[in-house]
C-alpha cells in the first residue's frame, strides 16, 4: 500500500475551494455525504454554495462512539442501495472521528469499495482520525475491534469548523496533539508549553505541523508493522479506559482516556528505566494542566485487564506497550507485566486525589 500524505491531505481556508474542484473533476455517478444531527446543523450549511451539494443525498445517523457499531453500517448501506448508488459513487464524511472512521469502513465495504473523501469538523478528527487510513468500528463494547486499513482519495482540513465545537472537543483533539510532539517533536512541545486556554489558539499555527507528524510516520509504515506503533503513545491503557466506560453514566471522550493513557504511560516508561523521572513529572505536570478535571475510579482491575487483553498490538497475550525514551523520542514493542500496569493505574488515582 502506497501512502504520500500530499497527495491527498489539503489545508482549504478559501471557502472550499479544492472541494469544488475535486467534485468537478471527479467521475462520480451519484453524490452521498455522511452526517449526524450536529454536523447537519453546523457544517453541511457551509458547504451549501458549492453547486454539487446540492444534489448530494444526505444520509443521517446519530452521533456519538456508541452508535459506531455494524448496526449503523447497516443504517448506512441499506441508504446506498435505496439511493441506487454504485461502486462509482461517492461519499463525503462531514464530521468527527466516528464519522470518519466508520464512513469509510462503510465506503470501503459497500460493493466491494466506493471511493469516500473526508471533511474532518473536530480538532481530533483532523489530527488523528483522518490521517492514516485506519477504518473500522467499536465491536461488543471492544474500541474499533473490527476494521481495514483504506485511505480517502482527498481530506479538506477547514478550522471554520471550530466555531461550533465545544472546549471539552478541543481538549479531546489536543491530547493528539500532544502525543505528536512527545513521540516526535520537542520543539514542538516546548512549544505547547505556553498554551493554557485552548480558546485563544491560533490552530492554523498548530495543525498543519501535528498532520505533518503522523503523515510522515504513517508514509515509513502505513499498515502498522513496525514504526507506526509508535502513534499508540498512551493509547494501550487509554483504549482500555475508554472501552471500560463507555455505556456508564461518565463516558469518556477519545482524547479524555489517552490522556490518561499518555501520563499512565510516561510512568511505565520512567519505572521500566527508559525515561527521567524530571521527564516523566514534566509531562504529567502538562497534561494535567489541560486535563485537570478527569478522575476515574477503577476497583475492579480483572475488568480493566479483560480490555487490555484486546489490544491490537498484543503479541502471544503479552501486552505491548509504545513508550517514550525522552520527549520527541518514542519507542515500541516493550513488553509489560500486570503489576506494574496495575501500579501506574492505582499511581493515576492517588494523583487525581491529592
Amino acid at each position: 500500500m502506497h501512502f504520500t500524505a500530499d497527495q491527498y491531505i489539503v489545508f482549504d481556508n478559501s471557502t472550499f475551494e479544492s472541494l469544488n474542484s475535486f467534485l468537478s473533476d471527479s467521475d462520480h455517478d451519484k453524490l452521498f455525504i455522511l452526517v449526524d444531527e450536529k454536523t447537519r446543523k453546523h457544517c453541511l450549511p457551509k458547504l451549501a454554495e458549492i453547486p454539487a451539494i446540492s444534489l448530494a443525498c444526505t444520509i443521517e445517523i446519530k452521533s456519538g462512539e456508541e452508535h459506531k457499531t455494524l448496526q449503523t453500517c447497516e443504517y448506512i448501506w441499506n441508504d446506498l442501495t435505496a439511493n441506487n448508488a454504485s461502486r462509482n459513487s461517492l461519499l463525503i464524511n462531514l464530521g468527527g472521528g466516528v464519522i470518519g472512521d466508520m464512513g469509510g469502513f462503510a465506503a470501503s465495504c459497500y460493493k466491494r469499495g466506493m471511493r469516500f473523501i473526508n471533511i474532518p469538523t473536530t480538532l481530533l478528527a483532523i489530527v488523528d482520525a483522518s490521517v492514516g487510513g485506519k477504518l473500522g468500528v467499536d465491536f461488543n463494547g471492544l474500541k474499533n475491534h473490527i476494521g481495514m486499513f483504506n485511505h480517502p482519495e482527498k481530506v479538506i482540513i477547514q478550522s471554520c469548523f471550530f466555531e461550533s465545537l465545544p472546549e471539552r472537543q478541543l481538549r479531546s483533539g489536543f491530547a493528539e496533539v500532544i502525543k505528536h510532539a512527545l513521540i516526535a517533536d520537542s520543539n514542538l512541545w516546548t512549544y505547547l508549553q505556553g498554551i493554557d486556554d485552548l480558546t485563544q489558539v491560533n490552530w492554523d499555527e498548530i495543525i498543519p505541523r501535528s498532520v505533518e507528524i503522523k503523515s510522515e510516520i504513517v508514509a515509513q509504515d502505513p499498515t502498522e508493522k513496525g514504526l507506526r506503533k509508535v502513534l499508540n503513545f498512551g493509547h494501550t491503557i487509554g483504549h482500555a479506559i475508554e472501552s471500560m466506560f463507555l455505556n456508564t453514566e461518565k463516558p469518556l471522550l477519545h482524547g479524555e482516556a489517552v490522556a490518561i493513557g499518555m501520563i499512565c504511560e510516561a510512568f511505565l516508561s520512567e519505572n521500566i528505566g527508559i525515561l527521567s523521572v524530571s521527564k516523566s513529572e514534566e509531562i504529567m505536570r502538562y497534561i494535567r494542566k489541560i486535563f485537570a478535571d478527569i478522575s476515574i475510579n477503577i476497583d475492579n482491575f480483572d475488568v480493566f485487564f479483560d480490555y487490555l487483553k484486546q489490544d491490537k498490538k498484543n503479541k502471544a497475550e503479552k501486552y505491548q506497550f509504545s513508550l517514550i525514551s525522552d520527549i520527541g523520542k518514542a519507542v515500541f514493542d516493550h513488553s509489560v507485566g500486570n503489576d506494574l500496569i496495575e501500579e501506574c493505574m492505582k499511581n493515576y488515582q492517588e494523583l487525581i486525589k491529592a
